[in-house]
């Protein structure tokens, strides 16, 4: 496959870079770097924007998962601000099946908290100056993108459903066009609380009090406990080494745990001798994800109900799996889960400074629209995580009060030497971890650029055999890929799920940026 895949260059810069899946997040968050803000500030002002115009894929009541290197002291942290079930839900209340919709369907929202433990940890400037282009465009507005109104096209009715959710987000009952103007200032009012008496007034003071209120009122189980409990986890990443790079992740409730899986298994192989783009890689990568994600099934669940188990991430487990590999041949899925050794929307973005610090940041409300209800008087619009859980009692991820569900968020950091090299991620849902499984093998085995890696042909992997590429493989490919038994499906040259952005760090302090086309977004660097 030609090496011509990218509809823009790479941007490079030496002072700080940010890449995001809008231009105006991006824009917010290369403002705070060129005012001396650090990498935490500059995200969490971008994300905050994000907020309020890409509502579909995350929210304030939403969650955040991150990964960020302080150079000062050379850690690396993890923080999971994932929410609990709350405490008066149960899995009986839905004997019917879990409904992605309504007020049963959220777990307690994290995102704030993660903010909140990002700044104590490695923040320099005040919350209140991180808000103000969230707050300015919640108040003042903003022309509706090109993916948001796809998207509120797509859920007006969900969203009609709830007369907060379609005063909110519908025109006179009809969705916002592309262009049109969307304001939102119950939204604004909240941020502005936020940003004046800081993140623990919107589990504590009035915003909590709102939605907890509003949620109970409605049969949901939310309240004010939940909300005031609610913490996020500062906790040590995990991480396998790959051709002598060092991949982090985030830990369990997080299944980034099925892309170092992953890792270790096709690392037993010269995948650089395969060739890029080649069916031979694919298959291998494609059964590689199936087995790591079949051990995801086993084995995940929140760590403070079930233990990890740490073997699960050994060469050693990997090159057993390995071998069940057949390479002339797809399996079925889910295959037999392993014994080891004991010891569909979301926003990603990250952002490198002057001072050599990184963060690997993501933020969801699960499905778009979440759970499809914006809190009345507050703006805020609620994930629906509850589908993350199982209802069936064997499972170690069954529905529980006050448990978390395992989840698809995950960022990662590659380090080598000690010091971070590559910064990136996606959104995507269980899609995640096969489109970083691609861009790292990209970047590592076959030398690509940010843009370049981010932008290359993609597949993803659904249930049973099936197999989504990109149109841009070659035919060989996909004839390779059903020769082996895949139920090969061709889809759009950009229409596979995820949106990745990357930041790659080179020994002299150059950093270079890409970001995905297949959204709206953009890197920024200086």
């Amino acid at each position: 496959m030609p090496m011509t895949w990218t509809t823009r260059a790479p941007v490079l810069g030496r002072r700080g870079a940010i890449a995001t899946s809008n231009f105006l997040a991006s824009e917010s968050g290369m403002n705070v770097l060129r005012r001396g803000g650090n990498c935490v500030d500059a995200v969490i002002a971008a994300a905050a924007v994000l907020n309020v115009i890409e509502p579909h894929c995350s929210h304030l009541g939403g969650d955040a998962f991150m990964l960020i290197w302080r150079a000062t002291d050379g850690k690396l942290t993890a923080i999971n601000s994932s929410g609990i079930a709350p405490h008066g839900v149960s899995a009986e209340l839905f004997a019917g099946g879990i409904s992605p919709d309504g007020f049963l369907a959220s777990t307690v929202p994290g995102e704030v908290a993660g903010w909140d433990a990002a700044l104590r940890l490695s923040g320099s400037m005040p919350i209140s100056q991180l808000l103000a282009d969230a707050i300015h465009y919640a108040e003042e507005g903003f022309p509706v993108s090109r993916d948001l109104a796809g998207a509120l096209r797509a859920g007006a009715d969900r969203l009609r459903q709830f007369p907060s959710s379609a005063a909110a987000f519908l025109k006179d009952g009809r969705p916002y066009g592309r262009g049109e103007v969307l304001r939102q200032p119950d939204l604004a009012a909240t941020l502005d609380a936020i940003a004046s008496d800081g993140p623990r007034t919107f589990y504590e003071g009035e915003t909590g009090r709102r939605i907890a209120e509003y949620w109970q009122a409605n049969g949901g189980c939310i309240n004010e406990r939940d909300l005031a409990a609610h913490r996020a986890r500062v906790l040590e990443p995990i991480s396998v080494t790959y051709r002598g790079w060092a991949v982090h992740e985030q830990p369990p409730v997080s299944q980034g745990h099925i892309l170092l899986e992953a890792l270790n298994i096709v690392e037993t192989q010269d995948i650089a001798a395969m060739g890029v783009g080649s069916a031979e890689l694919l298959h291998l990568c494609v059964e590689a994800n199936k087995l790591a994600h079949a051990d995801r099934l086993r084995f995940a669940a929140d760590p403070a109900h079930t233990e990890f188990p740490a073997g699960l991430l050994s060469k050693g487990y990997a090159a057993e799996r390995a071998r069940r590999i057949d390479p002339q041949r797809a399996a079925a899925f889910p295959p037999p889960p392993g014994e080891p050794p004991m010891a569909t929307d979301t926003t990603y973005l990250c952002c490198v400074d002057a001072d050599g610090n990184a963060i690997s940041y993501i933020q969801s409300v699960f499905h778009g629209f979440g759970c499809g209800v914006v809190a009345e008087g507050t703006g805020v619009l609620l994930n629906n995580r509850i589908c993350g859980f199982s209802l069936d009692p064997t499972s170690v991820n069954y529905l529980l009060p006050g448990k978390k569900p395992v989840h698809t968020l995950n960022t990662y950091m590659v380090l080598r030497d000690g010091r971070p090299v590559i910064v990136g991620g996606t959104p995507g849902g269980d899609i995640q971890v096969q489109t970083n499984l691609q861009v790292i093998t990209g970047l590592v085995d076959f030398g690509l650029d940010p843009q370049r890696a981010v932008e290359m042909p993609r597949w993803s992997r659904h249930e049973g055999r099936n197999v989504s590429l990109e149109s841009r493989f070659r035919r060989a490919t996909v004839d390779g890929l059903r020769d082996r038994g895949h139920d090969v499906t061709r889809i759009g040259p950009h229409a596979q799920g995820g949106r990745a952005q990357v930041i790659a760090i080179a020994p002299d302090g150059v950093l270079t940026a890409g970001s995905d086309p297949r959204c709206d977004g953009c890197a920024l660097a200086y």
